[in-house]
């Protein structure tokens, strides 16, 4: 087996990225499980590209922010692992493609040298917090939320309570009552507000998309800001126990909180609150960094097209609430650009001002602190980097997800028909660039990355059958979906399925009956006005499969017959033992929990016990054909499991021996004697399934 070090000086860093590369040995070996491997693999940000033999890598950037310095190191990483291009998410997270398997641990290990980390950006984990795009620089905001996404992201990197649940965990912050972080859509939502002078935050749950939207529930109208981190707490902890393991389609919260009641759900949270090591916890807010630019003598610059550079400054340029500066929004196509715009970027930045750049949810770039007079010399850089087009956040500006291009999940192509209704935006609809009251997302399949469900205009990448029982790409057209503040939101109907070559012919129609008929109002109002019947009556000739044509039959940007498929993409492991794997698991969760009783974290030490309880409980069920769906059924499975055969005796019931987790403060005295319970438990068991296997 390789052995592989790095130069990082983080010992919780080195010691993860050293474990990737231990794990891809053991995988290729056939000494680690497939599912267990991709477990570990995802959340440490690296997903199977639907490629074989290439992996997506994700890079997880708090509420979007990075450096001058974080964006060229981004960038030298592209080029020597990848191929020097890169692509936000709607999660402000960057994305590089096409990296082999065996080269993650050095990239990771290139990109720690800046401060920027992989760790649990995919995966069934805390995913990266996001926020609002303007947080610290909108006039319009009740406080800067950037301090409160940071500390959350700081305090649920690498906890044991959010490393393996049944699903992944999605929090975002609003700024203001606009909110523009899309509370209603997140497990966690938590919108900016002010009771006098003390700052809290209105709370939101269960929210998300997915092919089941839900809207969030209210959970409070405000809470202080000390007890965001607790209750977050609460509330994975109990999402990690209840949650749904076994079928993806019902493993989010909303599905959880649906099943239980709102009640019954946060009854378990406030339940769950004696077993936290912090009831409170301020969050320090040091406020923005010394960012006064200094007078700089912007080179000057001659404008040829002023009309141009007057159009792009009303759509692409924002006023801040920090008198003489102004941030630029910059329309990033599809998310994608490439590694030598980001270098210019990135020195852009730093030379002339704040040398901080930002993510948005739509998939593209800002740079903040710009001042009033170095508007037309940013123009002119920009322009020769092929980033100053007009439209930033306008109805112009379409979100897509990869689709078909790399993911596994890809039904039809997401990326070649947003850049065709572009093409139809700009070539025939010129009056509407500059409306920010149209919103149109992409998705390539119904897992909704492309937010496709929430936006005004809304197209999911499906597959239609002819008479003739042949395939052809094909959209659902979605419609009414809107953000309209304050935690307020409706998602999409589903109007219509057409073959996917008519998505264009549908966005013109859609909008020319707009244009004659919704005499000013929002696209929304005019949508709710009209409601779901109207449109299926404008568009349903679209959906006649009778009379397809050859072209029909190939997808935007391919010219190949078209054939409905999954990706593939992730590597086919060997046939092992996943008892021994779930017992070695064990054993890992005991040496971390014993690690962190010597460090005296020892709620940590408390959580790695109950993990190695349930992994070893788990793994005699598994061996015995019985049902794991969730931690709260292996532990009520593996009681009603001894009950009935008296093979293994235990002085108390399982549930009474792990739910001690709940019924103690996190103290040093009960993490002792819980861990050694952990000890003893899989010694007993493990020792019952070896005279089993030899009976």
């Amino acid at each position: 087996m390789q052995s592989f070090r790095t130069e990082i000086e983080n010992p919780l860093v080195e010691q993860d990225i050293i474990e990737l590369a231990t794990k891809i040995e053991q995988f290729k070996h056939g000494k680690i499980d497939e599912e267990k491997f991709r477990s570990l693999r995802l959340a440490r940000g690296i997903y199977g590209q639907r490629q074989p033999g290439v992996q997506m890598i994700r890079i997880k950037l708090p509420y979007g922010q990075l450096t001058s310095a974080q964006l060229r190191r981004i960038a030298d990483v592209s080029d020597e692992y990848s191929r020097g291009r890169l692509h936000i998410t709607t999660r402000q997270d960057i994305q590089i493609h096409h990296v082999a398997l065996d080269r993650t641990p050095e990239l990771w290990a290139e990109l720690e040298k800046d401060d920027i980390t992989l760790r649990e950006a995919c995966g069934n984990t805390v995913r990266n917090i996001t926020a609002s795009e303007l947080t610290g620089l909108d006039p319009k905001e009740a406080f800067d939320v950037a301090p409160y996404a940071e500390a959350i992201f700081k305090y649920f990197l690498r906890n044991p309570i959010g490393q393996e649940m049944g699903r992944k965990f999605k929090v975002s912050f609003s700024s203001s009552d606009e909110d523009t972080g899309l509370s209603y859509m997140h497990d966690l939502g938590f919108i900016a507000k002010k009771n006098g002078e003390t700052r809290g935050f209105k709370v939101m749950i269960g929210g998300g998309l997915g092919s089941q939207p839900r809207h969030a529930d209210v959970l409070y109208d405000f809470l202080p800001t000390d007890q965001i981190i607790p209750l977050m707490e609460g509330v994975v902890r109990i999402f990690d126990r209840h949650g749904e393991r076994k079928s993806r389609a019902k493993a989010r919260l909303k599905f959880l909180i649906k099943d239980l009641g709102l009640e019954a759900f946060i009854q378990l949270v406030e339940e769950e609150q004696k077993a936290l090591p912090f009831h409170n916890f301020p969050i320090v807010v040091e406020g923005l960094p010394d960012l006064k630019v200094t007078k700089v003598d912007f080179p000057k610059v001659e404008i040829g097209n002023i009309d141009h550079f007057q159009a792009w400054k009303e759509s692409n340029v924002i006023q801040q609430k920090q008198d003489g500066f102004y941030t630029i929004g910059l329309k990033v196509h599809l998310g994608d650009f490439y590694t030598d715009q980001a270098r210019k970027l990135a020195d852009l930045a730093e030379d002339y001002a704040a040398g901080q750049l930002r993510l948005s949810l739509r998939q593209n770039l800002l740079i903040p602190f710009v001042a009033e007079e170095g508007l037309a010399f940013f123009y002119s850089k920009l322009k020769e980097m092929r980033l100053a087009d007009v439209g930033y956040n306008k109805v112009v500006d379409i979100t897509a997800c990869p689709g078909t291009d790399t993911c596994n999940l890809g039904i039809a192509s997401s990326t070649g028909i947003a850049t065709e209704l572009e093409r139809v935006l700009y070539a025939e609809f010129d009056e509407l660039i500059k409306t920010t009251d149209l919103v149109i997302k992409i998705s390539g399949c119904m897992n909704a990355c492309g937010q496709h469900s929430m936006a005004n205009i809304g197209f999911q990448g499906m597959s239609i059958k002819t008479k003739d029982k042949l395939h052809a790409p094909a959209l659902q057209v979605l419609l009414g979906g809107g953000n309209l503040g304050d935690r307020k939101a409706t998602f999409a109907d589903k109007v219509i399925k057409i073959p996917s070559k008519r998505g264009p012919e549908a966005l013109r129609r859609i909008l020319l009956d707009y244009k004659a008929n919704g005499q000013g109002k929002k696209f929304a109002e005019y949508y709710a006005l009209k409601e779901q019947k109207y449109f299926y009556d404008l568009l349903k000739d679209l959906a006649q499969t009778d009379n397809l044509i050859a072209e029909d039959f190939l997808d935007w940007g391919s010219n190949e017959k078209y054939v409905q498929a999954i990706g593939i993409g992730e590597c086919a492991g060997v046939v092992i033992d996943l008892i021994a794997t779930l017992f070695l698991e064990s054993e890992e969760k005991i040496s971390a929990g014993e690690k962190a009783l010597k460090e005296a974290k020892y709620a940590d030490a408390i959580y790695h016990a109950y993990s190695a309880l349930l992994n070893s409980a788990k793994a005699i069920l598994l061996a015995e054909g019985k049902k794991t769906n969730a931690q709260s059924s292996i532990v009520t499975g593996f009681d009603d499991f001894i009950n009935e055969t008296d093979a293994i005796s235990l002085k108390q019931d399982f549930a009474t021996l792990v739910y001690q987790i709940k019924e103690n403060a996190p103290e040093k005295e009960f993490a002792e004697h819980y861990l050694q319970n952990a000890v003893d438990f899989l010694e007993l068991v493990r020792s019952y399934h070896e005279k089993k296997k030899t009976k």
